[in-house]
């Protein structure tokens, strides 16, 4: 994608193009996840990604950031950053082109539903362009009290769970094994209000989960695996997503 794409005439998205464009991700994702845009969040994943950069048109500010690895199909799953953290051997066996989208997060002062429309359009023009197959993550909740989100893993338990073929195992040592050991009924309104906007969206995709949540201290969340197969999107979410992207 080599041009920019503009929503409601505010916002602008381009894929980052210098060394200045990744530091600017990187000191906003530390402002993001850890309070702090002085300083730079960065890894070895970052040099193998495509960036993408969500600016205000005019004054420039960025606003979002999020960055996409691509893989040849299963055999590569390996080499995702959401193998640190679940044993996905079960997906060594998907045919298809991979996407990993990662590091997703805006700006602590936007609150602009435009901002994660936008994102869309530009996840799915690229899911498009490079004939992907799965796009997959790790959906984070705030914080690292399961306490807070109960009703949120009840309706993932009940609605949203991998199919068996796909379901990624434990590996982290700090897990919330929420589909065995969640015996709560959900709240289906409080559910969706504390659900994190990323994950409501891979839901709404027909989009499903790992049976349990990473507690990640040093990010200070929680996650789940999460994954869309692109050919069970719904046809009108297809729909939807590609008059984003245009």
């Amino acid at each position: 994608m080599g041009k920019d794409m503009q929503l409601v005439g505010r916002y602008r998205i381009r894929v980052a193009e210098s060394l200045h464009d990744l530091h600017a991700a990187q000191h906003l994702r530390h402002l993001a996840f850890y309070g702090d845009g002085t300083l730079r969040d960065e890894d070895h994943f970052d040099t193998l990604c495509t960036h993408f950069l969500i600016e205000e048109n005019g004054s420039g500010r960025l606003v979002c950031v999020f960055r996409m690895l691509p893989l040849n199909g299963g055999a590569d799953i390996d080499r995702s950053y959401s193998a640190q953290f679940y044993e996905l051997d079960a997906l060594r066996d998907f045919p298809g082109r991979m996407v990993e989208m990662g590091r997703f997060c805006i700006h602590p002062d936007v609150h602009d539903a435009d901002v994660l429309r936008l994102a869309w359009g530009a996840m799915t023009a690229y899911v498009d362009e490079n004939k992907v197959e799965l796009l997959f993550g790790c959906a984070s909740f705030s914080g690292t009290d399961t306490s807070t989100y109960l009703d949120s893993f009840a309706m993932l338990r009940d609605r949203h769970l991998a199919p068996k073929r796909w379901l990624p195992r434990v590996k982290a040592p700090n897990v919330f094994r929420f589909a065995s050991r969640l015996r709560r009924q959900p709240n289906l309104k409080a559910a969706q209000l504390s659900m994190p906007p990323m994950l409501r969206s891979y839901l709404l995709m027909g989009g499903w989960v790992s049976d349990h949540a990473v507690v990640d201290q040093k990010m200070n969340t929680l996650h789940v695996f999460t994954g869309v197969e692109v050919k069970t999107i719904p046809a009108a979410r297809k729909r939807l997503l590609r008059a984003l992207a245009c």
